[in-house]
């Protein structure tokens, strides 16, 4: 993944958490991760694992394809 794609992922993942009104805590937990690996990705310093981003994607009722898209 280059560097712009993992800040796009990052973006997305916070966007689609915002519109579901979660937190980053509450993410957290359904996830199974620390808040601060949340925030890792949303702001694009951390990559998820393929596994993650669809359980990610599951939670927040997204098609993962969408975290790739340009808003």
């Amino acid at each position: 993944m280059t560097n712009s794609s993992i800040k796009l992922v990052g973006k997305n993942v916070r966007k689609y958490r915002k519109l579901r009104n979660l937190s980053q805590e509450k993410l957290s937990e359904l996830v199974n991760v620390s808040t601060d690996y949340i925030s890792l990705i949303e702001l694009g310093k951390r990559v998820p694992s393929l596994k993650r981003l669809y359980k990610i994607a599951e939670i927040l009722d997204v098609e993962p394809y969408k975290f790739l898209k340009e808003i």
